[in-house]
């Protein structure tokens, strides 16, 4: 997998009054876009997303099996480990919580695959109760293909690298494994509220 993309170069502006960001970031009105790799170009006539449970069965969506599902719209903060925040974003998507809703567990984690090899991980109380959606639209248009699209995750309360971009399944499991990133140093958690963004942060 190749190195990540550069980010982009631009003014730093601190948080006005009355905006609390967490510690060490600073806000942005850009979009930077960064990747693990090259990206990739779906098709969403072919685009699956497929739930596996610890227990080896299979639940799985087309786009269009997604698209008549209820659909949200919710506006959250973004907050990259790279330490730039992007506040008041649009988006539309699927909760976790209806994708999940008949699918029968006992998994504690979650290992969150995506088109193009990236993978991350996550407790799976971290995609329930509203926490998380797959998100198709951005600011009222179809997710640009750079950051994610057609379909990515998003999990806005921990850092950025969590919301596997080219989203494509999800594996529940009774124990951790880490993803790409953080079996590369990066923090097993990734709350941005408490600064963790490598080991032993």
């Amino acid at each position: 997998m190749g190195i990540v993309s550069p980010g982009f170069s631009g003014r730093r502006r601190e948080a006005g009054t009355g905006t609390q960001l967490p510690p060490g970031q600073y806000l942005t009105e850009d979009f930077p876009v960064l990747s693990a790799g090259p990206t990739p170009r779906l098709d969403k006539d072919t685009w699956t997303f497929t739930i596996t449970t610890e227990t080896g069965s299979t639940h799985q969506w087309t786009w269009a099996q997604m698209m008549g599902l209820p659909v949200a719209s919710f506006t959250t903060d973004l907050h990259c480990v790279t330490r730039w925040s992007k506040l008041g974003t649009r988006w539309e998507g699927v909760s976790l919580d209806t994708f999940l809703a008949d699918v029968e567990t006992t998994a504690d984690y979650a290992l969150v695959h995506a088109y193009g090899g990236y993978d991350t991980n996550l407790p799976l109380e971290d995609l329930l109760d509203g926490k998380a959606w797959v998100a198709f639209s951005y600011d009222g248009e179809d997710l640009p293909s750079e950051h994610g699209g057609p379909a990515r995750l998003l999990v806005p309360h921990l850092y950025l690298w969590k919301s596997a971009k080219w989203v494509r399944g999800i594996t529940l499991s009774n124990g951790d494994e880490p993803g790409f990133w953080e079996s590369l140093g990066y923090h097993n958690y990734g709350d941005p509220w408490r600064e963790q963004r490598y080991w032993g942060d």
